[in-house]
């Protein structure tokens, strides 16, 4: 009898082990995924510093008669550092991140925007860290989902569902972040799974002709009204083509691309530059509004939206327009019956039938994230002049409501200086404060590969800023001093920690500095 016994224990053990294994694979292998380091990488439980630790680490900005918007940039760093997190057990996040404000799960699309901003803040806190956690959590076909629990670190979304992600602008994200380090460790590190996700993408998100969609959540832009009738616009996929989905579907490509230039993986590539010319050209022919001079949605009968998103200026950052279309198309952001409102850039174009003057969530309220975008888009095709007109409108009304009510909001309304939705939502409503100031207020862009330093100056004001991180270690500080009209050549005083060319750009000319590294010293 013991030995029936003990022969049954063991068939029964035998086949709870064979139960246990997995007899086939359910998703297609991505071979890009077998390079993820993230997956497997151990946890960082360090805790986040405090604002008040690490101020000094900080950018220092400084500018004569505006203390105000110098106010609203300290706060606004002080409300990020409040939200910083590190992983748990539970969750399995392997580096301590910044949570967006939201509900406390981590999403593709905030955290993406927030690192740009982050960024400036490297020496205190790793920011870019945020997006190894999506990284992390990376399946072998390449799937990564675009919202993930902050508790458990669990998927919110089956990948079949068409909002489980999106919208792919990751890549932008760490391209950005090397230009400003020349972090090429990094950057090793994150191209396979940045080019495993955009194989998923790629073979998941494409009709048969080659177009992207997503829907209202996996966009980010969630109610929208873009689908036909019978469609929910925040989660259906409206059997359509999606103009933001196929601009950032290019840009992407595009940016894999370089990243492959840099590693010497030209070889990886070589089907993104096929996709890259097929999807342009498809933009161009089938996604051209001629009535409105615009990239729209393409629905199901080949017939185009009436719909003007901001959205479709991806295109400016993905380079797909014409040099014919440009004038009429780019002249929208200028013209106060589409999108020059008192707070630029509103969501949907103000002569939209769905346009709400109050915001209305996607409905026309002012997001920091697609401003910025719309910002980078102007600046990738040589419009800085308008960029730097908007860039000053837009941050010059999240200081009014800042000097109102003290805090930052999700977003804003289009027609007064008014904060929609929550508060305190740094998040990425810090990159008005923060990136937009350096950037198209005070114009200094870094270009860390190239060693320089680009400063285009249209205040007539004093104004710099100390401890400026360029490169890994580099400090920078920069000073220009006031003068009488923007066509006045600038006097600039710059000293930095390495060898850089500044670049000085203004209304009249430029010159530039030959600056050689040396012990940085405060210039306020």
């Amino acid at each position: 009898m013991k030995n029936i016994l003990l022969t049954l224990w063991l068939c029964c053990f035998v086949v709870s082990l064979v139960a246990q294994q997995e007899p086939y694979k359910l998703y297609t292998y991505n071979k890009y995924f077998e390079e993820n380091s993230f997956v497997k990488a151990p946890q960082d439980t360090a805790s986040p510093p405090s604002f008040g630790q690490i101020r000094n680490k900080l950018p220092q900005p400084f500018w004569k008669n505006h203390q105000d918007a110098i106010d609203c940039y300290w706060r606004a760093w002080e409300i990020a550092f409040s939200h910083l997190k590190k992983g748990t057990i539970e969750n399995g996040f392997v580096s301590p991140y910044i949570d967006p404000a939201f509900n406390g799960n981590i999403f593709m699309w905030d955290g993406s925007f927030m690192t740009m901003f982050g960024r400036y803040g490297s020496r205190a806190f790793n920011f870019q860290g945020t997006l190894d956690n999506f990284y992390a959590k990376q399946v072998p076909d390449g799937f990564i989902c675009r919202e993930i629990y902050g508790k458990s670190g669990k998927d919110c979304f089956e990948r079949v569902d068409p909002s489980s992600t999106g919208p792919n602008i990751m890549p932008w994200v760490e391209w950005e972040y090397f230009l400003n380090f020349n972090d090429t460790i990094r950057l090793k590190k994150v191209f396979p799974p940045l080019l495993a996700y955009y194989k998923w993408f790629e073979l998941n998100r494409t009709w048969k002709d080659g177009s992207y969609f997503l829907s209202g959540w996996g966009c980010g832009m969630d109610n929208q009204p873009r689908v036909p009738n019978g469609y929910d616009v925040q989660w259906s996929n409206g059997h359509m083509s999606w103009v933001d989905a196929c601009m950032q579907a290019v840009f992407a490509a595009k940016t894999l691309v370089k990243m492959a230039n840099i590693l010497h993986r030209e070889n990886d590539v070589v089907d993104l530059k096929k996709e890259i010319g097929a999807l342009s050209r498809f933009v161009n022919e089938q996604m051209w509004n001629d009535k409105l001079h615009f990239y729209t949605d393409k629905f199901r009968d080949g017939s185009l939206s009436s719909t003007q998103t901001v959205g479709s200026y991806w295109s400016l950052l993905a380079e797909v327009v014409p040099a014919e279309r440009m004038k009429s198309y780019v002249g929208q952001l200028a013209d106060p019956k589409k999108f020059a409102r008192p707070h630029r850039v509103p969501s949907l174009a103000a002569d939209c039938p769905e346009y709400d003057p109050n915001g209305g969530y996607w409905r026309g309220a002012v997001w920091a994230p697609t401003v910025y975008m719309v910002l980078r888009g102007l600046s990738a095709i040589g419009q800085d002049s308008l960029a730097h007109a908007i860039g000053v409108n837009h941050h010059h009304n999240i200081v009014e409501v800042f000097k109102q009510t003290g805090t930052f909001f999700e977003n804003y309304a289009p027609e007064k200086a008014q904060g929609n939705n929550r508060n305190d939502f740094v998040g990425w409503t810090g990159l008005p404060p923060i990136a937009v100031l350096f950037e198209y207020v005070f114009g200094i862009q870094a270009d860390v590969p190239h060693h320089r330093l680009v400063w285009r100056i249209d205040l007539t004001d004093e104004f710099g800023v100390n401890e400026y991180p360029y490169g890994v270690d580099g400090i920078v500080n920069l000073k220009c001093k006031a003068r009488k009209s923007e066509l006045e050549k600038p006097q600039v005083v710059v000293n930095s920690s390495t060898d850089l060319d500044l670049v000085v750009i203004w209304a009249g000319g430029q010159y530039t500095l030959k600056v050689k590294g040396k012990a940085a010293k405060k210039e306020n």
